[in-house]
């Protein structure tokens, strides 16, 4: 595998790696903004924006965008994050060319056709209703703005009805005008790739383009909270969703965090499956997991049961969480770590996983650490470490909580929080 980067003038930064023996590239443009880059008024503009690329530019339309790529047996998606948001597709290596200067074209060629804003606005309005629909998403948008109120980070990445409803041309327009600079693209290839073609095309489509400086302003840091929200309503299930905050993802405990979460939660073998499933039947679904931003993280665990379990569960996820403080084996350490390391090997294998992994990278670090850097960051943790952190999570102060469904006796996060600190 062959790792290049390249940095135009502006700052537009190239990277790809060339996979042997693959006939396909996964090519796309990672945009470093998203919701958490949003004011107030704003949120909900960048995923907006997101769904508008593909509304017709000045040298395609819309049904043109899907053709070109998919007349040549691709595709072409894209999504938004907190903090970032990208457009790629998959094509063979004869088309890595045409992939490119479609994502150009949806990047730097917008429309924004009056009459297509409205069409997308019926859409995203009806992918808010989805998700409110949808209990086991809605809760994590919950757990997100009760860990961070207030704050763009803890704001919904979809946006509010009333707020999707009102978005302009001119909203639109301006959020790309602030935060679509080359200066804040990463261009990632994965697979059959030709790196000095790729950075010739990118010269000639982003090369002109003049740098935007980032107003510092328009990064709010975060600050954890923490908190409940309770949300009764006649499900089911009680979903219920806990957060205690986690280091961010250039914290070298950020290993520490997800072997955690692991052992803790990861996987059938988990001590919360085992536990809270297996020994007691309590749920159909349990898990642990550990999410990073730049400046915060969140260890999260997430169950579902009903009205009159949930009291149990939680009180037994809580001793699980001190237990795992006191008595985490290392063969459950060293579990943990090999299915990390698995996960990140097998996931090297996709194209599509390699270019989101080498631009995200390149964004947190400026650089792209190898595999053997990552996988020895990994085999350096501890159960020594992951029994501090185990502690440091039971004896925290600060936690967010999300119930959602017949959740009335349900615990209060106070109480929840003294049985963990006991």
């Amino acid at each position: 595998m062959t790792i290049e980067l390249h940095t135009l003038s502006n700052g537009f930064q190239i990277v790809t790696e060339q996979m042997p023996g693959l006939k396909s590239t996964s090519i796309g443009i990672w945009v470093q903004a998203g919701g958490r880059h949003e004011r107030l008024e704003q949120n909900g503009v960048a995923h907006f924006l997101e769904h508008m690329a593909f509304k017709g530019t000045k040298t395609r339309s819309a049904l043109q965008i899907a053709e070109s790529i998919e007349d040549v047996g691709g595709y072409i998606n894209a999504y938004t994050s907190r903090e970032m948001t990208a457009y790629y597709a998959r094509v063979l290596e004869d088309d890595v060319a045409l992939g490119l200067d479609v994502i150009a074209d949806i990047l730097l060629n917008p429309v924004f056709d009056p009459a297509e804003i409205e069409v997308e606005r019926g859409v995203i309005l009806q992918e808010i209703g989805q998700a409110l629909d949808t209990p086991d998403d809605i809760i994590f948008d919950w757990l997100q703005e009760v860990a961070y109120p207030d704050q763009s980070i803890g704001r919904t990445i979809l946006g509010p009805s009333d707020r999707v409803s009102a978005f302009s041309r001119a909203d639109l327009q301006g959020f790309v005008g602030e935060h679509y600079g080359p200066n804040q693209m990463i261009l990632s290839a994965a697979g059959a790739v030709d790196h000095d073609a790729i950075v010739r095309q990118a010269e000639a489509l982003f090369g002109h383009l003049a740098a935007v400086p980032r107003a510092p302003e328009l990064l709010q840091p975060a600050a954890f909270v923490g908190g409940e929200h309770r949300e009764i309503r006649n499900l089911e299930q009680v979903h219920f969703a806990l957060a205690l905050e986690g280091p961010d993802y250039r914290d070298p405990a950020i290993y520490t965090a997800q072997i955690y979460a692991s052992a803790l939660g990861g996987g059938m073998s988990s001590r919360l499956f085992q536990e809270v499933r297996e020994n007691r039947g309590l749920c159909y679904t349990i898990f642990a997991q550990a999410g990073a931003y730049e400046d915060t993280g969140l260890t999260t665990i997430y169950a579902g049961t009903s009205a009159e379990q949930i009291e149990a569960l939680a009180h037994i996820t809580m001793d699980e969480m001190k237990r795992a403080a006191d008595d985490m084996t290392a063969a459950e350490v060293a579990r943990a770590r090999a299915q990390m390391k698995a996960g990140l090997l097998m996931g090297l294998e996709s194209p599509s996983n390699r270019a989101e992994r080498l631009a995200r990278l390149l964004s947190i670090w400026g650089r792209i650490p190898t595999i053997e850097e990552t996988i020895a960051r990994i085999d350096a943790v501890t159960t020594g470490d992951v029994k501090a952190f185990g502690g440091q999570m039971a004896g925290q102060a600060g936690a967010a909580m999300a119930l959602y469904g017949p959740a009335e006796a349900a615990p209060r996060l106070e109480a929840l929080k003294a049985r963990l600190a006991a």
